[in-house]
């Protein structure tokens, strides 16, 4: 799967390099980006086609990776009277099914966050170049967590519609007794008895869940990369080696990744609960629940969601190194801006 994208985008490569963005990036971006060894223009259809792949990348082989740990999270969430923690519910899991049963739910996982990542990352870099432009350089520097907020939310609003069937399917096949062990065998249960609506029962509360942490995933990271080129880091991006910058890539995605488990893991629950009882709602399932019942499983998700978030920006990154894609600047203010503030003051 992975391959035959490459091999499209490469087919795409000279279609691509001859289209312009509808909305330009700043001149500073545009003359940052030419002064390095670039494979395509910021901005244009090839570089988005490149940010997609790397977010179907980063996604899909970071959550498919996780499996085992996902299936005892789920489980602890759903059933917390006999999964009591992470080490029991592994115990318990492969005493019941084998190791070769800690992998259920890898074909929905991989192929739900494959599609999920094209979307996230994707439109994040659109949608961020595309609220930019709108609001103007001064007002992009200024206000630029709440662009990357607004970019993301955006992003991970479409994202969880590519994601949500597989997810019903993948929750279903971790935590429900009796249910199938495979997509092939799950995907038509859910089908002839629920409809095309079964695989959307939990969209609202996906979206609950995954937007704030999209938006702390990307904002978070944005703002700490710049933190640690700023005050850790002893020299500028631009004199820094590229492992030395995937290191730095690495360490903030972690960071981000701990304040996403945190902010997003109620809404993850409650997702949990919905796909393994017929006829709950949001309200139902978080009643039920209770508020401290919906804070079960949090320990693995950290580790699990940490370790996530900074694989995948490592992995996004990668490939942008790797394909030679133009890197924006890190964020400094404009010179109209400075300008300004000097005649004020």
């Amino acid at each position: 799967m992975y391959r035959s994208l490459i091999d499209t985008l490469k087919r795409n490569s000279d279609l691509s390099a001859q289209c312009q963005p509808v909305n330009q990036p700043s001149s500073r971006v545009i003359s940052a980006a030419a002064s390095e060894d670039v494979s395509c223009e910021f901005g244009s259809g090839k570089y988005y086609g490149y940010c997609a792949f790397g977010g179907l990348l980063s996604c899909g082989l970071t959550h498919t990776a996780v499996v085992p740990l996902d299936l005892v999270k789920c489980r602890i969430q759903v059933d917390p009277a006999k999964y009591k923690g992470i080490v029991n519910g592994f115990k318990l899991s492969v005493a019941e099914e084998g190791m070769k049963g800690l992998a259920k739910g890898w074909a929905p996982t991989m192929i739900g966050y494959s599609m999920q990542g094209i979307c996230k990352f994707g439109f994040y870099e659109v949608f961020k170049i595309m609220y930019g432009n709108a609001i103007g350089e001064e007002n992009s520097y200024l206000y630029r967590t709440s662009l990357y907020l607004a970019a993301s939310a955006s992003a991970e609003f479409f994202a969880d519609i590519a994601l949500c069937p597989m997810e019903a399917v993948k929750v279903r096949i971790q935590t429900k007794p009796g249910f199938a062990s495979t997509l092939r065998g799950g995907f038509p249960i859910i089908l002839k008895e629920e409809g095309i609506g079964g695989f959307y029962k939990g969209l609202v509360p996906l979206w609950c869940r995954q937007i704030p942490y999209t938006m702390m995933k990307f904002a978070c990271f944005e703002r700490t990369v710049e933190a640690l080129y700023k005050y850790v880091v002893p020299k500028p991006r631009a004199d820094c080696s590229k492992s030395e910058q995937l290191g730095v890539t690495f360490v903030a995605g972690y960071i981000a990744g701990v304040f996403c488990a945190v902010v997003s893991h109620p809404a993850d629950t409650i997702v949990s609960k919905l796909n393994t009882e017929k006829g709950s709602n949001f309200v139902q399932a978080a009643k039920a629940l209770g508020f401290a019942g919906m804070w079960k499983g949090l320990g693995p998700r950290i580790v699990m969601i940490g370790t996530l978030t900074a694989l995948q920006w490592f992995i996004y990154d990668t490939v942008k190194v790797a394909f030679r894609l133009p890197r924006p600047p890190p964020p400094e203010m404009p010179a109209s801006l400075k300008a300004k503030m000097e005649k004020q003051s």
